[in-house]
């Protein structure tokens, strides 16, 4: 005789919610926790606000989703920033985590943006190249400032050598080449942009491998 087999049981995956709506959900307890701090009464909130108290009502126990429109005047009445209505999430950590790499043509370079763009900026640490200059040239244009130490740079016709507060920008097709210029390491920051485009700075875009020169 065959033995009865234990009915199959089915088990659904509830849905997580998305930090956006517990973020919404904790509307409403929020807006009745600061209205009993306040002392104020649905009725009284209802005149200094212009929304009728059943809206507030639903509002405040989650059966009325929040919006701009009903936010904004009770903000006002409470005389609060509109993140603390809502409890938007702190912005995170905005520091750029520095990460110090070697440059192709020896020294290092420190990339100093995060997020990729039609300009990014870098901290170089150049050492002494030698004497001889091996001039290159590519496509985008770059703005130069010299932190610390003296750098020599080699222009097309030009040979210059900048200081401390000292800036140079060129466009990078003209060929090019820079070093320190008395043997020491010299830091200087610098905007680079591939495309050539002047920017407010007149500067360019970078990618991952860091500078070019």
């Amino acid at each position: 005789m065959a033995s009865k087999q234990p009915p199959e049981r089915h088990t659904t995956t509830q849905p997580t919610p998305s930090p956006h709506q517990a973020v919404l959900d904790e509307v409403g307890p929020r807006l009745k926790r600061l209205r009993a701090r306040r002392g104020l009464t649905l009725a009284a909130l209802a005149d200094t606000t212009g929304i009728s108290k059943s809206t507030l009502s639903r509002l405040e126990s989650g059966q009325r989703r929040p919006s701009l429109e009903l936010l904004l005047p009770l903000a006002h009445a409470y005389g609060v920033p509109l993140d603390d209505l809502v409890g938007a999430p702190e912005v995170g950590d905005p520091r750029v985590r520095l990460s110090p790499r070697p440059h192709a043509n020896g020294g290092t370079f420190v990339p100093l943006t995060r997020s990729p763009g039609p300009l990014q900026a870098y901290k170089l640490v150049i050492p002494d190249r030698g004497a001889e200059p091996e001039l290159r040239s590519h496509e985008g244009y770059e703005w130069l400032y010299v932190l610390d130490g003296r750098l020599r740079l080699v222009l097309g016709q030009h040979d210059l050598v900048l200081g401390p507060g000292e800036v140079a920008e060129w466009d990078t097709k003209v060929p090019h080449w820079f070093s320190s210029a008395d043997g020491r390491p010299v830091e200087v920051l610098s905007l680079f942009g591939r495309q050539g485009e002047r920017m407010h700075v007149r500067a360019k875009p970078k990618g991952d491998g860091g500078p070019v020169n």
